[in-house]
């Protein structure tokens, strides 16, 4: 795989064009400084267009790949550390509806499993990549409901539509959208669901806005995030961009949850709360014993959250004017 874009670095204080390429011979490196940056910086990349860009670039890349090298790539989950697997994707293959070619090794959770999905529902997926998602909520909402992925980046848009094509979905479509302006109506959705999204979208108020909008009265929504506890020390934050992209756009869960209540959602409830283990042979080049300590130990550190809440309504006889 190609090395990763420390999102949050580049935004921070820029890097040569050297440091943002994605090269193969970068890919090999299993060092853990294999991710670095060049020394010489050049202009702060700062828009929230210019933070899209690298993520749709990144997320293109990870489209052409298979789930194992997604898992197994350097500044990815598996080298150079002791972790077997991702550090923040949960398997899917247990849940009904799972197919093996949607599934990229992404996320952070299960969202699906949380959403209290029912048959005819209609479902959205934010950031639906190759399907995941997507194709465990068709299992449940069957042939008389309808689910709607939407992905910012081109190349994960057609590897969904190819894989819902193989599958003989005609009930499971994807659009390629922003989730900061969604191409769908208003109170369209029983559910939207989104796994390790939300952290990567500049707006995040905006975002939520949308969900808010597309939701019938009295629908809900069930997310899966990275958000922080408390002030991470500068080298472990470095460290945990090595290995978690995720983390470049992570907030705090307190600004996260607050976030969610002042959109106006309701009955917020945090349904499941991880936290991210980092090894320790990688912790220890970024951060001293003391802070490796405090992050171990202390409530200071990365989660995985997957939380659940309400737009306030029944949604006894609210239609959008254009369907989806």
């Amino acid at each position: 795989m190609e090395t990763e874009i420390k999102i949050s670095d580049v935004l921070a204080k820029g890097y040569t064009e050297t440091s943002l390429k994605t090269t193969d011979e970068n890919a090999a490196c299993c060092d853990t400084t294999c991710c670095t940056a060049a020394a010489e910086p050049v202009a702060a990349i700062a828009s929230s267009d210019e933070l899209k860009a690298l993520v749709k670039e990144k997320y293109s890349q990870i489209a052409e790949q298979s789930k194992t090298q997604n898992e197994t790539s350097c500044c990815g989950s598996g080298c150079c550390s002791t972790i077997d697997a991702s550090i923040m994707s949960e398997d899917y293959s247990q849940l009904s509806g799972y197919v093996a070619d949607a599934d990229l090794g992404l996320g952070c959770g299960l969202p699906t499993e949380y959403a209290q999905i029912k048959e005819g529902h209609t479902v959205i997926d934010l950031g639906s990549g190759a399907g995941n998602d997507c194709f465990v909520a068709r299992s449940v909402v069957g042939t008389t409901g309808k689910v709607i992925g939407i992905d910012m980046t081109e190349t994960m848009i057609a590897k969904a539509r190819q894989n819902a094509e193989k599958l003989g979905f005609n009930n499971v479509e994807f659009r390629l959208g922003d989730i900061e302006n969604m191409p769908v109506s208003d109170n369209v959705a029983n559910v939207v669901v989104s796994n390790c999204v939300m952290n990567l979208v500049p707006d995040k108020a905006k975002a939520f806005a949308e969900t808010f909008r597309v939701l019938k009265p009295g629908g809900h929504f069930s997310i899966s995030d990275i958000v922080l506890e408390g002030e991470l020390p500068q080298g472990l934050q470095k460290a945990a961009e090595m290995y978690a992209g995720c983390v470049s756009g992570a907030i705090q869960k307190s600004e996260y949850l607050k976030t969610i209540a002042e959109t106006g959602f309701e009955d917020i409830r945090v349904q499941k709360e991880k936290r991210i283990t980092l090894p320790d042979d990688i912790l220890r080049n970024y951060v001293s014993g003391e802070e490796m300590a405090a992050f171990k130990n202390g409530t200071v550190g990365i989660f995985s959250i997957t939380v659940y809440a309400e737009k306030p309504g029944n949604g006894m006889g609210v239609q959008s004017s254009v369907c989806c």
